[in-house]
């Protein structure tokens, strides 16, 4: 029962959910007594491939096809796909983003296979079958679902494994061809936005996030979240009503209706804590909140919370990360 391991990169890198999902396909190899290979999507460069070596891969198939440099949901289901057949996979791994739901679904029909997301645990294997223990109303719960399927098909969470880091081993790279063709790229996006973020970090991958709500009092004050930001090497966001009166831009907003983040360090500044952002930022490691109201229902939810006005808090907080590093 082989493993395929579908890896995203974005600027020649492999992004870091990529890295943690490839060392849960290794994982998950080691248990079916097989080895794991991953197959690349995006702009990869051949070093940062075969550096996946460190995380337990053995091979990796990339398809040079330079139009798979951007998201184009048919070419990269078709690519899977034919990868997985090449390597008789019985079980794909991918991360839980939106590249990993928008061809999850598709993969799972292709190839008959049983899926499940926000999969947070590696399986128990009980002869063909297995059990995996996935996230479940924006995290509030957790379910055990059993995929009993010939092939299947599992989405990591962000942040819910650990990445490995073998130094010095490397993984064979092989150039792979799916055969594309124009059809494949029928759903391509006429054109790509880059959105860019403070400090160069992008919002979905950061490991640490200083977010800002109405309490910044206005956009004008937007200098000390991205101060603090920058000392960090964090990705900046916002709150749904932040992004609602265009102080900051939507791809900021993060919550239940907006992007969903899993940093290691998530810093709420002036935000109160309503359910439905805290549904976008419950599965961060640590959360700190800075509010001057100590009922805020924030703090329920924070690890750590400082009881004060944000204009004053922020510079000695970020003064203070500056001296430390």
């Amino acid at each position: 029962m082989s493993v395929l391991v579908v890896v995203e990169c974005d600027g020649g890198e492999v992004k870091k959910s990529s890295l943690e999902v490839a060392s849960y396909g290794s994982q998950v190899a080691q248990l079916l007594g097989t080895t794991a290979t991953a197959v690349a999507v995006g702009e990869a460069t051949e070093a940062s491939l075969a550096a996946l070596g460190e995380q337990g891969i053995t091979k990796v198939l990339y398809d040079a096809e330079p139009r798979l440099k951007d998201f184009v949901n048919g070419a990269y289901t078709k690519l899977i796909a034919a990868a997985a057949q090449q390597e008789d996979a019985k079980v794909l791994v991918l991360a839980n983003s939106n590249i990993g739901a928008a061809v999850g679904s598709r993969l799972s029909v292709r190839l008959q296979a049983s899926l499940a997301t926000n999969v947070v645990e590696l399986p128990k294997v009980d002869g063909g079958a297995f059990t995996v223990k996935r996230g479940a109303f924006s995290g509030k719960a957790l379910a055990d679902v059993k995929l009993s399927g010939d092939r299947k098909i599992i989405a990591v969470k962000k942040n819910s494994i650990e990445a490995l880091h073998e130094a010095g081993k490397t993984a064979q790279v092989e150039s792979f061809s799916a055969q594309l063709t124009d059809a494949d790229f029928a759903d391509a996006p006429k054109q790509v936005v880059m959105q860019d973020q403070a400090g160069g970090v992008l919002l979905p991958e950061a490991d640490k996030v200083v977010s800002g709500g109405r309490g910044m009092k206005g956009p004008e004050n937007w200098n000390l979240i991205e101060d603090l930001a920058k000392a960090l090497g964090a990705a900046t966001a916002c709150s749904k009503p932040v992004s609602d009166v265009d102080w900051r831009p939507h791809h900021e907003h993060v919550g239940q209706t907006g992007i969903t983040v899993s940093p290691n360090l998530y810093i709420a500044c002036g935000i109160s804590g309503a359910i439905q952002h805290l549904a976008g930022v419950n599965s961060s490691k640590v959360i700190v909140v800075i509010n001057k109201d100590p009922e805020a229902p924030f703090f329920k939810a924070a690890d750590y919370g400082i009881v004060g006005d944000v204009f004053d808090v922020l510079p000695k907080l970020t003064q203070a990360v500056k001296e430390l590093g």
